[in-house]
């Protein structure tokens, strides 16, 4: 039968409706047999590279705490050793006002003498 005749026969609403019952039909066959396997693969990625991205997230976080660690211990010692040298230079520079205050003793003993 041909389209015409089934309109005659049964009215246009009803055909469509069987036209587009047809058309969900198709649509729902290829839907569960094109689409559905193919959004299954990519879920199946997608839960792969997010497990990777935490793993990375993690590493990441591991390594910002052996560099802060690490920043923090040589800062540490950066400063430690940076009183050790003001230490070592005030020493000096005491030692030097020391043999300084002893010349000018001996040079007034010997102009009074």
């Amino acid at each position: 039968m041909d389209v015409v005749s089934l309109i005659n026969k049964y009215g246009f609403p009803i055909v469509a409706a069987g036209g587009m019952g047809y058309m969900i039909f198709y649509v729902w066959t290829w839907a569960t047999k094109e689409v559905k396997p193919v959004l299954n693969e990519a879920n199946t990625v997608l839960i792969a590279l997010i497990d990777r991205i935490r793993m990375l997230d993690n590493d990441l976080i591991r390594l910002n705490q052996k560099v802060n660690t690490v920043l923090h211990l040589r800062g540490k010692i950066i400063e430690s050793e940076r009183v050790i040298e003001q230490q070592k230079t005030e020493e000096e520079a005491n030692a030097k006002f020391k043999d300084a205050l002893a010349g000018t003793a001996k040079s007034e003993e010997s102009k009074k003498a």
